[in-house]
């Protein structure tokens, strides 16, 4: 067994990933700063926006350039499925949140790109298109492509990204063009969200042989056998998909009665003081009634 100390020393990862990842806040920068100007976009910008996209950009670089990284490429699935949980399911909220309604506005103004970002955001075609790409990626024969060659693992880490934006913006898109969903069809949406990648937890978990080749010829740095480390990914991946949108079903759920309940006691102290006003200003007639 190999020792772990220099592994998780190793920050960096390959220079392509930082390098996109300096391009995309760099842009964010420029979009929120002089470009906001120079096209009057906005008059200013919440600073806590910059703070989320910032935010959802660093976890994306703890998922791909620190080494997280470095074991989940070399040696351990349940690593590797910890990093695509960093990536599809973290991230992506806190980009969305983060970018201003203004700053996305001028890229739609192509009636095609609305059209098209309507399509994939609408919540039936987010569900799947999330759960198929997420689920083709693990694929043995891809899987082992993405592991084996930097392109295609790189083409995988973006799309992963790319449908986490897409199954995230239903729940937290700052749009008016592009809403987010009532609270209950929010958490209909949640609760099928938490289901979706059952196929793919049942194939990992109750397999009785190691999917993944690459993970069975990797040098052992733990005490795991390659199937424990497949269940355990698939277990990261339940738990990261299952609990997290059903907590956030919770959420909302207690969120959505408090407001309900605070509009029905409106409605109801409303009618109370239409009552007593239409009979305040009735007082003088019923008292002039012979009796």
């Amino acid at each position: 067994m190999l020792g772990t100390e220099s592994l998780w020393l190793q920050w960096g990862g390959h220079p392509d990933a930082l390098i996109g990842l300096i391009v995309l806040e760099s842009a964010y920068l420029m979009g929120v700063g002089p470009l906001r100007q120079r096209y009057r976009l906005a008059d200013d910008v919440d600073p806590r926006k910059i703070s989320t996209f910032t935010l959802g950009v660093l976890v994306i670089f703890v998922a791909v350039l620190s080494p997280i990284h470095a074991v989940a490429e070399k040696y351990l699935f349940s690593v590797h499925m910890t990093q695509h949980v960093l990536i599809t399911l973290i991230a992506p909220p806190f980009l969305i949140i983060g970018t201003p309604d203004w700053l996305i506005r001028p890229l739609l103004r192509p009636n095609w790109a609305f059209r098209g970002l309507k399509i994939l955001t609408n919540p039936i075609g987010a569900f799947l298109v999330f759960n198929l790409v997420f689920s083709i990626w693990h694929l043995p024969s891809l899987y082992h492509m993405s592991v084996t060659n930097h392109g295609v693992h790189f083409a995988e880490h973006l799309l992963m990204i790319g449908t986490g934006v897409l199954v995230w913006w239903p729940l937290t898109s700052t749009m008016p063009e592009l809403p987010k969903m009532s609270p209950p069809i929010a958490m209909l949406y949640m609760f099928g969200l938490s289901l979706g990648q059952i196929i793919l937890f049942g194939a990992l978990v109750f397999a009785t042989e190691p999917l993944y080749e690459f993970y069975v010829n990797a040098p052992r740095i733990s005490m795991l056998t390659p199937l424990a480390d497949q269940q355990i990914g698939a277990v990261i991946m339940k738990i990261g998909g299952g609990v997290l949108f059903l907590g956030l079903l919770i959420v909302i759920f207690f969120r959505w009665f408090g407001e309900e309940e605070q509009k029905r006691i409106a409605d109801s102290e409303k009618r109370r003081s239409q009552y007593e006003s239409y009979y305040q200003d009735k007082g003088p007639e019923l008292e002039d009634i012979p009796t």
